[in-house]
């Protein structure tokens, strides 16, 4: 997992700065329950309960440089807008399922997916930062709810 000192260093050597908001992101990303994920509007408003004044337009910067730095796993799930969560290593790698009717979302492994991703990325010479399967489709209550009566 990412540490404080480790984004430093990767954003010194990318000519960039480890700024107080961008170590406040990471922390809250951190310390999230595992399966939790946040838009950036759920961070804003999480910040600010907090008392911490970052505003939107920063926190949607982060977590776009985040995201492409590798730190963070940007999905795109049912409700239209990007959620974030902090970009595991192999191990605690997943995918999601995602109702696209109720939204329901469930996190499942499998590492054949993770394998088949980095050794492509490696045949074509890419260097492998996320690899993610993202399911839609209905989940079985909402499936009931169809069925005519």
């Amino acid at each position: 997992m990412y540490s404080v000192t480790s984004l430093k260093a990767e954003l010194n050597e990318r000519g960039w700065r480890l700024t107080p908001q961008r170590e406040t992101i990471l922390q809250v990303f951190q310390n999230l329950p595992e399966g939790q994920h946040l838009s950036a509007e759920d961070l804003h408003n999480l910040l600010l309960e907090d008392g911490e004044a970052i505003s939107l337009s920063t926190i949607y910067r982060n977590l776009k440089l985040m995201a492409r730095m590798g730190i963070l796993r940007e999905l795109e799930l049912a409700e239209g807008h990007k959620h974030y969560e902090i970009n595991q290593p192999a191990p605690y790698h997943h995918h999601h399922l995602i109702c696209v009717r109720c939204n329901k979302t469930i996190e499942f492994k499998n590492d054949s997916i993770l394998k088949t991703g980095a050794k492509t990325a490696q045949k074509e010479g890419y260097h492998l930062l996320d690899c993610q399967l993202i399911i839609h489709a209905i989940c079985p209550s909402c499936q009931r709810s169809l069925i005519p009566m």
